[in-house]
């Protein structure tokens, strides 16, 4: 029996029949990295959902509770191998809400995270953040440097008359890592005859505040979002565009998530059913147009992309239709420790699982490494010694040869 104060939630009787389709039978933890790692019941699955079950029936819970939710990465490949369908994810979301709200945070940690939140979703904070970092990185520690990225150049955005138009939202700090990844989509789309259009009054997601338990401004971000595209949506706007595979997957959960607000569950509904992974529209076009030289890439597909948004093989097909050579990874559904902002919060758990995830990509010896999320990206850069690439950026590059040719 829940307790009263989650009987008064609007997510009521949503988790009780999460809770309730959960049978134990712990084939989760086969598929949990943090329980790969660690081999401690409570930092798998099955044995999270037991905390939060606790949690949501009013018993004690602890900063060890809080410590055993916080490892989760919320990657969801527990989702995509549990044979009974249970939500885990919606349910660690709004569980850790609750605990965090009965067992609080040390000082510490509460500075930690409202100085990511205050930066991390703002394009421009986080720009000026990273200039500075650029300018201190000769003093800084060997494991700092590694995470400050290259600077790129902006990249030229083709301007086209295309009668297709799709929409794009360049709120995202994957604008100041790497410009060249949505630059090369717009290329992309343009050869398709596809007009890519920046929605340029949006912001970030909400993806990052919603998963450090800051629901209230995470679902700012989203009606702020909405409101930007509508007026593009009401002129017939064929999709909204997504590059970063963590920012599609809070997009396509848009309808879910504001169901309960009168003002904006309709639109939000909308919005997600516009709401298309680069992949998903690029493969459903002719794809003769891209001939690529039969390097040999190994893709690294995000969490958030094979167990979130459930696209899985996609890019690989685009890939290999288009000229490339796809090698095999080893344990492909494990995390590589990125997770949003996981590696800040628990950089030893996430160097692991990143040195983990770098030598089963780099084993058949790749001239490329390819993902689909900025976070994954910057990550595996940080210590690969291979080049790291979103793999719309490789496409990029074919039809700028081809039409160079």
């Amino acid at each position: 029996m829940l307790a009263d104060f989650v009987k008064e939630l609007p997510e009521h009787d949503e988790l009780e029949s999460i809770l309730r389709s959960c049978v134990h039978c712990g084939f989760c933890n086969a598929t949990c990295p943090t329980y790969q790692l660690l081999g401690n019941e409570l930092d798998g699955p099955r044995g999270r959902i037991y905390l939060l079950k606790q949690a949501l029936e009013g018993q004690p819970v602890s900063r060890l509770t809080q410590q055993h939710l916080d490892r989760c990465l919320t990657c969801r490949s527990c989702e995509t191998t549990c044979p009974s369908g249970v939500r885990y994810g919606r349910l660690l979301d709004i569980g850790r809400t609750i605990v965090d709200k009965r067992v609080g945070r040390t000082r510490r940690k509460q500075i930690m995270r409202a100085l990511i939140k205050a930066v991390f979703p703002y394009r421009y904070r986080f720009s000026a953040l990273l200039h500075v970092a650029r300018l201190m990185k000769p003093v800084l520690p060997k494991a700092l440097k590694q995470k400050i990225p290259v600077r790129q150049r902006a990249v030229a955005w083709p301007n086209t008359g295309h009668a297709r138009k799709m929409l794009i939202l360049p709120g995202c700090v994957q604008q100041i890592l790497a410009p060249s990844i949505d630059a090369a989509a717009a290329q992309v789309l343009n050869k398709l005859g596809i007009a890519l259009l920046k929605v340029q009054d949006s912001g970030c997601c909400g993806a990052l505040n919603y998963h450090l338990s800051d629901h209230p401004n995470a679902l700012q971000f989203a009606r702020k979002n909405i409101d930007a595209c509508w007026p593009y949506i009401e002129q017939g706007a064929e999709a909204i565009v997504i590059t970063a595979s963590g920012c599609g997957l809070m997009f396509k959960d848009y309808g879910e998530l504001l169901k309960h607000d009168e003002a904006y569950a309709e639109k939000a509904t909308r919005f997600s059913a516009l709401a298309k992974d680069i992949s998903e529209v690029v493969a459903a076009e002719d794809l003769t147009v891209f001939k690529a030289d039969n390097r040999k890439i190994v893709f690294q597909s995000p969490c958030t992309l094979q167990h979130g948004q459930k696209i899985t093989g996609v890019v690989e097909a685009i890939l290999e239709k288009t000229g490339y050579q796809l090698t095999a990874v080893a344990d492909g559904h494990l995390c590589c420790g990125s997770a949003g902002v996981y590696s800040l919060l628990l950089p030893e758990l996430s160097r692991q699982l990143l040195e983990n995830k770098l030598q089963a990509l780099e084993v058949n010896q790749p001239d490329i490494i390819a993902t689909a999320n900025i976070g994954c990206l910057s990550h595996l850069q940080s210590s690969s010694s291979k080049k790291v690439v979103h793999w719309i950026e490789l496409l990029g590059k074919v039809q700028e040869t081809n039409s160079a040719g």
